[in-house]
């Protein structure tokens, strides 16, 4: 291989991928058609079908590209330790994934019944799960599993609920994560029953 940098497909690729997620966030996804995607970008659609052949390859690509952590998160969790410090550096790496996925999510959130209709959403899902499934423990009670599941939500909502709220986004990813870790060191270590 030589050592003169080459421009790479990825650069459209990304070009592409950031104006669409722009305009199905302005827009919606139904209302953005990839003739609108082309003519933000100043190609032809032509140019434009290279890359991508539809509006749902275009966002799965986008999520695919986002959630590459998550996957990386799953197989490093699946090789540790179910300890209380293993499930808190779960919750560090999966905020972390979270604040490059902003865009992703703030659309997601935007256009629920599309991301349902299509293969992102029950990717998503079950991304979610597996997740859980790394913070809790095999035979944990109900009150417990509730906490983990939670935890997890309290890092989407705190990105969503959170974000026209005053104050720093870095602040208020910390606090999220740091409910989400009180959430799941409860549920790793409930103490006597009630």
């Amino acid at each position: 291989m030589g050592s003169t940098p080459q421009p790479r497909r990825g650069n459209t690729r990304q070009r592409i991928q950031d104006v669409a997620l722009e305009l199905f966030v302005e827009q919606g996804y139904e209302k953005t058609s990839l003739r609108e995607i082309a003519e933000q970008l100043r190609v032809t659609k032509a140019a434009l079908y290279y890359h991508f052949k539809t509006k749902e390859d275009i966002l799965s690509s986008i999520f695919e590209d986002l959630n590459r952590p998550v996957e990386e998160i799953l197989e490093w969790g699946k090789g540790q330790p179910r300890t209380l410090e293993t499930k808190k550096e779960i919750l560090v790496r999966y905020s972390e994934a979270l604040r490059a996925a902003a865009p992703l999510f703030v659309f997601m959130q935007e256009n629920q019944a599309t991301v349902r209709e299509l293969s992102i959403g029950h990717t998503m899902k079950h991304r979610v799960i597996a997740l859980v499934d790394l913070i809790k423990e095999p035979d944990a009670a109900l009150t417990d599993q509730v906490r983990c599941f939670s935890a997890l939500f309290t890092m989407h909502a705190g990105m969503m609920a959170l974000r026209d709220a005053e104050g720093d986004p870095e602040e208020k990813r910390a606090a999220a994560l740091e409910v989400a870790v009180e959430l799941v060191t409860k549920a790793h270590d409930p103490g006597p029953a009630a």
